[in-house]
């Protein structure tokens, strides 16, 4: 029975990081699963460490860049399973995932990364984010992010980070969008295989590192932009993302950047539901705070 190397990378959320814990060690999947829990920037609590049968726990420290991506990448290098899961420190698998995970994955030996349906979790209100399909592709990747594609839900071949896509850049400004540039990197080489179930719940809310860290959305997506060129053969997709830029300047009351964004966005996809929202932002018609709410309340994302 393959192992299998839960990464939990966290930072000054203790409760949470027990409840996500004792999500992986609760997993009905019969073979052995190792949870490594990596602290970054914060003082690692060395009694969560156990051994006890098919489950252990890991404690590390973050020994490469600050942030989440030299974190998992720490976790990444400690692992000993052939496959290798994120989950964030704040959300919860359910108890199927990882067995279904692998399943899907052993049955497509030339798939190297597998995803799952999550369920989106705020304000006391869960909402199922279906993704709708089996396979996902590069092209299709480029049109839309798929925010049901949440690292929470990544499961790859050890085999194939190391000696195939590599790991997560630790380059990517603020850290912001470096699991979107990941799976990009990834279905380059490979189509992204996708359990049509949920098996995940991802909870949205102010404890969350990037809740409304418009200047870091700003130039991660930037940075993105910069580094996939293939994006301008897909003017959805850009304008997607152009969009996204539009609405952090906004947010941040820089109106003439964001009116600059929202315009090459229009440009590519003038039917892109973020430039009228960019818009009304900027030119003060709404609070960007009430268009986060209006949109998480219906398991949404900007």
């Amino acid at each position: 029975m393959d192992r299998v190397t839960a990464i939990i990378a966290t930072r000054d959320r203790p409760e949470m990081l027990r409840q996500a814990i004792n999500a992986v060690k609760a997993q009905t999947y019969p073979g052995f699963i190792e949870v490594l829990v990596v602290f970054d920037q914060s003082d690692p609590d060395y009694s969560l460490a156990e051994d006890s049968g098919s489950r252990s726990v890991r404690v590390l420290t973050n020994g490469r860049a600050p942030g989440l991506a030299g974190a998992r990448n720490s976790g990444i290098e400690a692992a000993t399973g052939e496959f290798i899961a994120f989950c964030d420190d704040d959300d919860l698998w359910l108890s199927h995932k990882v067995e279904a995970q692998v399943k899907l994955l052993a049955d497509n030996p030339g798939t190297e990364f597998s995803t799952c349906d999550i369920a989106v979790s705020y304000d006391g209100q869960t909402h199922d984010r279906p993704l709708g399909k089996s396979w996902i592709s590069f092209p299709e990747l480029l049109r839309d992010r798929h925010t049901e594609l949440h690292p929470s839900t990544f499961m790859m071949r050890r085999s194939a980070v190391l000696d195939g896509f590599g790991l997560v850049d630790e380059a990517v400004p603020g850290g912001f969008g470096e699991d979107y540039e990941f799976l990009l990197r990834a279905s380059r080489r490979a189509p992204i295989a996708h359990v049509r179930r949920v098996s995940a719940t991802v909870r949205w809310g102010s404890q969350s590192f990037f809740f409304r860290r418009w200047q870091t959305m700003c130039d991660g997506l930037s940075w993105i932009l910069e580094k996939y060129p293939e994006f301008d053969t897909v003017p959805a997709g850009s304008a997607r993302i152009r969009g996204q830029v539009a609405f952090a300047h906004a947010a941040m009351g820089e109106r003439r950047e964001a009116l600059r964004w929202a315009a090459s966005a229009a440009q590519r996809n003038p039917l892109e539901p973020r430039v009228p929202l960019a818009a009304a932002v900027a030119c003060g018609i709404v609070t960007p705070a009430r268009v986060m709410e209006a949109l998480h309340k219906r398991g949404r994302g900007i």
